[in-house]
């Protein structure tokens, strides 16, 4: 005897689906695996490629910033400025770049199956971690060997404790903002012209490659009204004791980061269920 199922579309927009998601955990577990993978597949250098892009983005920085721009690193080893700003910001970019375009790339799979459809952006953030972890690796590399070549030049300090809920900032904006622009990529295919375009430009409005302390007063609050400067600035005040750490921004950065959430989950319960038809 076979039992006999019913899947109908749900109503509530508001509705996460969390309890599927559960229920759907071994589904959720495999596509994080195929996101991971697919970063080094059919690669020469395979998984090195997560070392390789952060160090060489590292270098380049250094030499055009640091050596020949000049820009200020708040007395901290240039190289070990900007990888703290670039480990947080990867982790974000990467994401969200692959959020942003999760109905199109999953399609295929979507047309042909059921299952919760969040599991498809929650898979990304999950496996984003991973590579994140990987780059954080990295970085703690770097940072034992400054504080072994130059002791005393960098200090740690409690905020090392907030990075989780730094961590956790960061992939609610990639997810919110992700499946915002996802639903937008369905219709409008040029959209994914202008995703990563955007994301530079938004690197550039975020501290990643100087502190905030040297940008001229009259800027600052533009800078410090990207909910991004607050997470990069902690996450750098946490291991090398420089820059500055606001209670009000951070508290900024969460509550914006849960609107983006809320009406990233609007959008993605509406659209998931008619994108078959535009895609």
């Amino acid at each position: 005897m076979f039992k006999s199922e019913v899947i109908r579309p749900h109503k509530s927009l508001f509705r996460l689906q969390l309890g599927e998601v559960w229920n759907y955990r071994d589904l959720l577990l495999m596509f994080v695996k195929r996101d991971f993978v697919a970063g080094f597949k059919q690669t020469i250098l395979g998984p090195l490629w997560f070392f390789i892009q952060p160090v060489f983005t590292t270098l380049m920085f250094t030499l055009v910033f640091g050596k020949i721009a000049g820009i200020s690193t708040d007395g901290q080893p240039k190289m070990l400025f900007y990888l703290s700003g670039l480990t947080i910001w990867n982790y974000f970019a990467d994401t969200f770049n692959k959020t942003s375009t999760v109905f199109i790339t999953n399609a295929a799979v979507f047309g042909k199956v059921y299952f919760p459809r969040l599991i498809a952006p929650l898979s990304i953030i999950v496996a984003g971690l991973l590579r994140f972890a990987v780059q954080m690796i990295l970085f703690i590399g770097f940072y034992a060997y400054y504080m072994i070549t130059l002791p005393g030049s960098l200090h740690p300090t409690w905020a090392l404790f907030l990075v989780p809920f730094l961590i956790l900032l960061m992939a609610g904006f990639a997810l919110g903002f992700g499946i915002i622009i996802s639903a937008l990529t369905t219709k409008y295919r040029d959209m994914i012209q202008l995703i990563a375009f955007g994301v530079t430009l938004l690197m550039y409005a975020t501290p990643v490659i100087y502190p905030m302390n040297s940008i001229p007063g009259k800027y600052q609050v533009y800078i410090a009204l990207n909910p991004l400067s607050p997470i990069v600035e902690t996450f750098r005040y946490a291991f090398l004791g420089s820059g500055m750490i606001s209670w009000s921004s951070l508290t900024y950065s969460f509550v914006f980061m849960l609107v983006a959430v809320i009406t990233g989950t609007l959008i993605f319960n509406k659209v998931e269920r008619t994108f078959m038809d535009t895609v």
